[in-house]
């Protein structure tokens, strides 16, 4: 504890900006990390042996936030404030010093000076390093320079930092060492932080969207019997107390359903999904998935409701729909394009697969140097055209309707063309945000289709799906028409806080070992 302050400091006329003041160096840069850490270990291990340990303090009473201070100054000027938080930077100045600390909602500067707190007190502070964090209590004012500060009248040590923050000129730029480091990215980086508080907001409206419209929020298995509702690659685990191997779930559409099928009508699920595929700008191994299923509706409904979703998420966490993604240009607004996938193939690509056979659609495929999929059908082959020739293209909001059954397993056919799923896709900036869906509800007909994609694992399809009896059974039932999504959170994410890669949304990205 620090004795009472001096007063007379209202109209100091030092601020953190000041050319004369004097820089404490923090981190020596001549002495390596090993030495640099050594060193704080030695000024933790003197404070313990004083009875000053800084980790045996439970609490501290923080009064306000830095933001209180700086948003609301005139109404804090002269009134006591404590806070607490993490010193960023550190001006020693002789007998007073200027300080940043750095707490959740922003950075402010504090002033301490000998002639307040005693000459003991002071030296005991200068003896603290970059990371520490401390408690402060004292009035609020405002330099000549125009800083909004505190002025200290007690300073309590709260941790020790035994690892040093990064040289405050080079920072923490390196992405590779961000991500394993996240916590020291979060610290030294503002507009980190502000993409996780992005994705916090985004989660809350989509939360608020579907509650005020009468969706049910459920929670179904991570760990489950068979993977499925998706083609993808699980990842494979073992129960040890049943003896039986498992799977992280890809997707939760087939447990979904079987609530639609117990009679909830809407009904929607934020979580986390896995799926053992590659690692790319685009890709996580572990995501966030939205989904959403509501009975008495097909897919043309569902898409209004993404739209509106969309707009509704957009609009409470950017404040506008119209925006720039990454250079682009971007609005929301509206009604959205749409397209159906023949037309999209054809007017990008010249490839009219209304009159192309399975086999003359490779033929055509390979003159424009196209990459082929591994199983050749009429559907993948439309599928794969697509991908290459379309998909990037589509940078405006825009519907793509109408899919090949092949990729679609889930999904009803459409009614005037049985080659085609009623199933829709949405596109912003050539990204894939979301997949819309009037459901199977024949088990006659899901059946058929399980075993298709059992025939395509045999041919050495690891993404395609087992037959799943269970689902079968519950189908049986009865299911109403149905209509569903699925929608990428952390690609919505990338969009709103406009960042290029998946690993800038997630706050610790799967990374191989050192």
């Amino acid at each position: 504890m620090m004795t009472k302050m001096n007063n007379n400091f209202h109209n100091c006329p030092f601020a953190l900006n000041n050319s004369c003041a004097i820089l404490n160096l923090m981190e020596n840069t001549t002495l390596t990390l090993a030495e640099q850490e050594l060193i704080r270990r030695e000024k933790l291990a003197t404070l313990q042996k004083s009875g000053r340990d800084p980790f045996v303090t439970t609490t501290f009473n923080k009064t306000h936030k830095s933001e209180d201070i700086i948003n609301n100054f005139e109404k804090m000027e002269g009134k006591s404030a404590s806070l607490a938080g993490r010193i960023v930077l550190m001006r020693i100045m002789g007998k007073a010093s200027f300080v940043h600390i750095l707490d959740e909602f922003g950075r402010i500067q504090f002033y301490i000076s000998m002639n307040d707190v005693g000459e003991d007190a002071y030296n005991e502070f200068k003896k603290l390093d970059l990371g520490d964090i401390v408690g402060i209590s004292g009035h609020v004012f405002k330099t000549k320079m125009g800083e909004i500060s505190v002025h200290v009248q007690k300073l309590e040590l709260l941790a020790k930092a035994l690892s040093p923050l990064p040289d405050k000129h080079s920072g923490l730029k390196d992405p590779e060492l961000r991500y394993r480091e996240r916590q020291v990215d979060l610290i030294v980086n503002s507009e980190v932080r502000d993409i996780f508080k992005t994705r916090s907001k985004t989660i809350s409206a989509i939360r608020e969207f579907f509650d005020k419209d009468g969706y049910l929020e459920v929670e179904t298995p991570v760990l489950q019997n068979l993977a499925g509702g998706a083609n993808a690659r699980p990842f494979v685990t073992h129960h040890n107390a049943l003896d039986m191997k498992m799977f992280l779930r890809i997707a939760v559409e087939l447990y979904h359903k079987r609530l639609i099928i117990g009679g909830f009508e809407k009904i929607y699920e934020i979580g986390r999904v896995f799926r053992n595929e590659g690692i790319s700008h685009k890709h996580n191994p572990e995501f966030t998935i939205l989904e959403y299923y509501k009975a008495y509706a097909n897919r043309a409904e569902m898409i209004e409701v993404f739209r509106e979703l969309l707009q509704f998420v957009t609009q409470k966490v950017k404040g506008t729909l119209k925006f720039e993604y990454q250079g682009t240009k971007l609005d929301l607004s509206g009604k959205w394009k749409r397209m159906t996938m023949l037309d999209a193939v054809r007017e990008t690509s010249g490839l009219d697969f209304t009159k192309l056979d399975a086999k003359k659609a490779e033929a055509e495929m390979k003159k424009l140097k196209l990459e082929m999929p591994r199983t050749k059908t009429w559907g993948t082959l439309l599928y794969a055209t697509f991908e290459q020739t379309v998909e990037k293209t589509l940078i405006q909001p825009t519907f793509i309707i109408g899919y090949p059954v092949e990729i679609a397993p889930l999904v009803k056919k459409d009614a005037n063309d049985p080659r085609l799923a009623d199933m829709a896709e949405c596109f912003i900036c050539g990204r894939e945000m979301g997949n819309t869906y009037t459901e199977i509800n024949d088990p006659i007909d899901q059946r058929e289709r399980f075993a298709a994609q059992e025939r395509e694992r045999e041919k050495g399809d690891g993404e395609a799906m087992n037959m799943d009896e269970d689902f079968i059974k519950a189908m049986s039932y009865g299911m109403p028409p149905t209509g569903g999504q699925g929608l990428g959170v952390d690609r919505l994410v990338m969009l709103l806080a406009n960042t290029h890669s998946i690993r800038e949304v997630l706050l610790f990205p799967t990374m191989k070992n050192k």
